[in-house]
């Protein structure tokens, strides 16, 4: 599907979905507890669609019903060497989750994905799977595991991704020993790994700092049932407040403040933007923000640089390329640094182009925000990308006032 932007400001309330992050997190806690949990508010996406259907890998029988999504969980037991298989579409989330999970359940698995998945990096799980002496093998786009996930000392860097760390945290408790993640490297996105936490606590399960790079996970646990609420994603509200500063009159409903998710910065970076003058933003802590911050620092007063955000190159797309280029299409000037992004504002962006999504949700939906401050309409192609974590985004962009027409279909 392709998608023409005709420019104008957005104006009135909206409501995002709730947080993809914490679904995944929710949805695999209650998978591994022996009963029925429910949770309330899940945003249906592909991306938890993905989880879902993994977590019926994992013999979970999960219900749609009025009140909520209902899980009846396993209680984290399986045969060893029940042949499971994962297909984890182009979910990064469930991928490195379950890898660590599927190791302590049943000893191993088959996985497989779609788009630039198996590309992503997996090098901190197989470093450690030497060295417990756990068989693994990558052919293209599938992988498989099998061996004994043993209790004690893991561990792995901090800056490739804190998705390996929140993985042992939901398999490492289910050992027959106590355990330590220790974390070599300074932790980046370390909000992620609070998320963890706080979701593996409502499921009974307990592992806690030591330290600033360290984590105790005793052994021994069982999860669970718990009765849960997704709250609002920041990540997504992003893209709303992005147009609120840009100049859209945006009131974004449904959000907490007092949020663990890292992204709900995005709100004190908006507000950092909105003035003149030339601003750096360290994004390792939020690298998800990149592309809201980055369409509004294309047309704000001032350079913007936005800096340690190498890990952008392997997500969907390799996202510092996409933002540039995409950008730059538009109008801006965007310079591509190994880490990050130098952007010179200007008043407004000149549009009257096509340009590609490169299959990846936050580029489209940067573009869209991008859009409102064109002096010409914008396409995009390969829309639907957004369905990976905001399905309904090109509704809520027309209920907003937002002229959009749609070329093929979904």
């Amino acid at each position: 599907m392709n998608v023409t932007i005709t420019p104008g400001r957005l104006s009135g309330k909206v409501t995002p979905p709730t947080s993809k992050s914490q679904g995944h997190r929710l949805l695999l806690a209650a998978a591994l507890a022996e009963g029925e949990s429910v949770i309330c508010g899940l945003s249906p996406s592909r991306d938890i669609e993905a989880t879902t259907a993994c977590i019926c890998a994992l013999g979970a029988r999960v219900e749609q019903r009025e009140d909520g999504l209902h899980v009846m969980g396993r209680g984290g037991k399986m045969d060893k060497g029940t042949s499971l298989f994962f297909d984890c579409g182009e979910s990064g989330s469930t991928l490195r989750f379950l890898i660590p999970i599927a190791l302590a359940v049943a000893g191993g698995g088959s996985f497989t994905g779609h788009g630039r998945l198996m590309e992503r990096p997996l090098k901190p799980y197989f470093d450690i799977f030497e060295e417990k002496d756990i068989y693994y093998a990558q052919f293209g786009d599938k992988a498989g595991l099998e061996g004994a996930l043993p209790p004690g000392d893991y561990c792995l860097p901090g800056d490739v991704s804190s998705q390996f760390i929140t993985g042992l945290l939901y398999a490492l408790p289910l050992l027959e020993g106590d355990s330590r993640i220790v974390i070599t490297t300074p932790l980046e996105s370390r909000a992620y790994v609070d998320m963890t936490l706080d979701a593996l606590a409502q499921f009974g399960i307990t592992a806690r700092w030591e330290g600033e790079q360290m984590l105790l996970v005793p052994g021994k646990q069982m999860y669970r049932p718990a009765h849960v609420r997704v709250e609002g994603d920041w990540s997504q509200a992003a893209f709303w407040l992005a147009a609120r500063t840009l100049g859209s009159d945006i009131d974004v409903l449904g959000m907490d403040n007092l949020s663990r998710q890292g992204d709900k910065c995005i709100a004190a970076c908006c507000e950092k933007l909105a003035q003149n003058g030339d601003v750096k933003l360290d994004v390792s802590q939020c690298p998800d923000l990149v592309p809201s911050l980055s369409a509004v620092a294309a047309v704000r007063r001032g350079t913007t640089r936005i800096v340690n955000a190498a890990r952008l190159r392997m997500k969907e797309s390799d996202r510092l390329t996409a933002v540039a280029r995409v950008l730059n299409a538009m109008g801006a000037r965007v310079e591509e640094l190994p880490d990050g992004l130098v952007i010179i504002g200007g008043e407004g962006l000149t549009g009257g182009v096509e340009i590609d999504s490169y299959n990846d949700h936050r580029i489209a939906m940067m573009a869209a925000v991008a859009a409102v401050r064109c002096e010409k309409p914008v396409t995009i192609l390969g829309a639907e990308c957004v369905n990976k974590s905001y399905p309904a985004f090109w509704q809520d962009y027309r209920r907003l006032g937002g002229t959009v027409e749609e070329k093929g279909a979904v």
